[in-house]
């Protein structure tokens, strides 16, 4: 096996949207500001080559929207999917899985493309199966009022049209080893409705893309929860469970925001679970 960070791109999300009811004099000193109240946010996804299968985990948000939808986001660098994948010799045709941890457009829009030739949208990925779960997808093709911006019917509809879409099994107890992808999945409620979380067992060690249950090294407080999360109090307890299990176990957390910090990993305090250290993907894992 071996595993790559793919980044597809950079922007920017208002800092109290992000942070929720912490007050900025204490987000900011690890999520520092702009002029606007914007932070920087990555849009980085994980890639796993597995003997013959190519399991992409998330996609960032894709291209195809207007450019109105995109000056809300202010994205910046010059990374891409396409342009992260050749560089570990892929193509998205190459592509045999994309697991989705969410339906958000920030983590699923590059899934869907528009047809070169104007006819329509279909999948970026022509090869690939695309794996939500039951729960999540009526949670995304019903949405509710608070979300339903997050939820572009573009993104998500046209999976299940082209055939290509899959359910992983949700276990009783909300963790179990999915056999069909090979990796362990949490599943999480608090901020969207059964958003897995997958934890792959790489060279010895345990790495978890902690998608948005832990967005930035910024929101290991338990308090520091995102104003987008639906079930704020939810999030609190699931994030507790899952950083005490981190610190104990010395879990590698793989960040998909945070513009910054590839990994990291957490420790025990008199003050709760804390940072412990960051570190970019080839500094651990070659």
């Amino acid at each position: 096996m071996k595993i790559y960070p793919i980044e597809t791109g950079n922007f920017k999300l208002d800092g109290g949207a992000m942070f929720g009811v912490v007050p900025k004099v204490l987000w900011q000193r690890t999520n520092p500001a702009d002029s606007n109240n914007l932070i920087d946010m990555s849009l980085r996804c994980m890639l796993i080559e597995d003997g013959n299968r190519l399991i992409l985990i998330d996609t960032g948000t894709g291209n195809k929207q207007s450019d109105k939808f995109f000056s809300y986001y202010f994205f910046f660098g010059n990374y891409s999917l396409d342009t992260s994948l050749a560089k570990y010799g892929f193509h998205r045709n190459d592509i045999t899985d994309v697991f989705l941890t969410h339906l958000h457009f920030d983590h699923c829009g590059g899934s869907i493309q528009w047809n070169k030739n104007q006819t329509g949208y279909e999948p970026a990925f022509k090869n690939a199966k695309f794996w939500s779960n039951k729960n999540h997808w009526k949670w995304a093709t019903e949405p509710n009022p608070r979300e339903k911006a997050s939820f572009l019917k573009e993104n998500i509809n046209p999976m299940e049209a082209s055939g290509q879409l899959n359910f992983v099994t949700i276990p009783i107890n909300n963790f179990a080893k999915n056999t069909e992808l090979g990796f362990d999945i949490l599943f999480a409620d608090g901020h969207t409705d059964k958003q897995m979380i997958p934890h792959i067992q790489y060279q010895g060690k345990t790495i978890v893309f902690a998608a948005d249950l832990l967005p930035t090294v910024g929101h290991i407080p338990l308090p520091y929860v995102m104003g987008y999360d639906t079930r704020p109090l939810l999030t609190m307890d699931e994030k507790a469970a899952f950083l005490n299990k981190a610190a104990d176990e010395n879990y590698y957390l793989f960040l998909e925001h945070d513009a910054t910090n590839q990994l990291c990993t957490v420790k025990h305090t008199e003050k709760g679970v804390r940072l412990n250290q960051t570190y970019k993907f080839n500094q651990i894992f070659n």
